[in-house]
């Protein structure tokens, strides 16, 4: 999967956000993703592993975007705070 910079990969962020808040697991997703720490990476590869089997639900690039956030605890932490303060709104 290809990667890109962070700042294109973010611009999924507020579909995420806004799906997570519609079944109201925002604040859940954000301590998952805290809580977390290096078990992300883990989770990362199961996308990776996992990616034929979600591409009737998924696209490629939906899921190697969230592969690369679960892989940089920097954009981990990134996407927690921006949940959290999308929660405020």
């Amino acid at each position: 999967m290809q990667r890109n910079n962070p700042s294109e990969l973010r611009t999924s962020w507020p579909s995420w956000a806004d799906f997570l808040r519609r079944l109201g697991l925002e604040n859940l997703a954000a301590w998952a993703l805290e809580a977390a720490g290096p078990l992300t990476v883990l989770g990362a590869q199961a996308l990776y592993l996992g990616a034929p089997l979600l591409r009737p639900a998924f696209s490629d690039a939906q899921v190697g975007a969230l592969a690369h956030l679960l892989e940089d605890d920097e954009e981990t932490r990134a996407f927690a705070a921006f949940l959290r303060e999308e929660g405020k709104a």
